[in-house]
């Protein structure tokens, strides 16, 4: 946490903006410094997304990758995972988002479609919620991941 408080501004938002794409976010997280301890930390980062609004959700929604399949996945998952993820795009008009995190490698892919399979079905403002859900666990996981990679 010492390095997190002690970074420059400028280091600790292009940290932050790896984490989650939002520089509302960014902000509220960084202005908030220092904090005590890493729990104390996350639930500022956590307060900052619930605080999203639409507009901040979809600049971090248009810089975040498609999830990716494990390199030994065969040809044809990657057809079927491209073709969910068009009609998702179709639908909602952004990228599907999902954190995997805890999810094995080789459950990745069932994962995947299963999860564009049921939120297919959700209307524009459930999968907005759901969509911002999303965004703020795979922040969380970027932010604990900066922080023991000693990034931040």
């Amino acid at each position: 946490m010492e390095h997190f408080n002690a970074a420059s501004e400028e280091d600790l938002e292009q940290a932050l903006l790896s984490c989650l794409r939002s520089h509302r976010w960014a902000g509220r997280v960084a202005d908030h410094r220092p904090y005590p301890d890493l729990d104390s930390l996350l639930a500022a980062a956590d307060e900052a997304a619930y605080d999203l609004g639409w507009p901040d959700l979809t600049e971090a929604l248009a810089a975040e990758p498609l999830p990716a399949l494990p390199p030994d996945t065969y040809a044809a998952a990657h057809t079927a995972l491209s073709a969910a993820h068009a009609a998702y795009e179709a639908r909602f008009g952004h990228v599907f988002v999902i954190c995997l995190d805890g999810v094995s490698p080789s459950e990745t892919l069932d994962r995947l479609l299963e999860a564009i399979r049921s939120r297919l079905t959700n209307d524009p403002e459930e999968e907005r919620v759901v969509a911002a859900e999303e965004l703020r666990r795979l922040a969380r996981e970027r932010l604990v991941n900066a922080l023991r990679g000693a990034r931040l």
